[in-house]
């Protein structure tokens, strides 16, 4: 039984470190960051989420994940910021791993995603 306990721990404590892997930062930290022109965002909500709203600016991942660098800031050292649809939502990882992978040392996670982002009023713009 302790060692089942233990088998339990480790995997909860893995899991833990696994999901925070990725610094959250906050909807005021993101849209002071985005004034100030220091903030690459990636929406990994879909294409089609992306063009009924999405974050300005965001670009789409599914549409370019696979040329990302293309559209990631030269500076490995730049804020890239993903999110997708809330606190609950995993999928961001996907993008943060794509903008680690590509060398990208500031990658951080909108946790409210864009369900938060329009819950404190702020714009979205639409694609084509």
């Amino acid at each position: 039984m302790k060692k089942l306990l233990a088998l339990i721990a480790t995997v909860a404590i893995t899991v833990s470190v696994y999901a925070s892997e990725f610094a959250d930062i906050s909807v005021a930290e993101l849209k002071s960051a985005i004034s100030s022109g220091k903030a690459t965002l990636i929406d990994v909500n879909g294409t089609g989420s992306w063009e009924k709203g999405h974050i300005p600016g965001a670009i789409d991942f599914d549409a370019k994940e696979n040329k990302l660098a293309e559209f990631l800031p030269k500076d490995k050292k730049a804020l890239v910021v993903a999110y997708c649809g809330g606190p609950t939502c995993k999928a961001y990882q996907s993008a943060a791993n794509a903008a680690k992978k590509l060398g990208y040392t500031n990658v951080k996670h909108l946790s409210a995603g864009i369900s938060g982002w329009k819950k404190a009023g702020e714009k979205t713009d639409k694609g084509n």
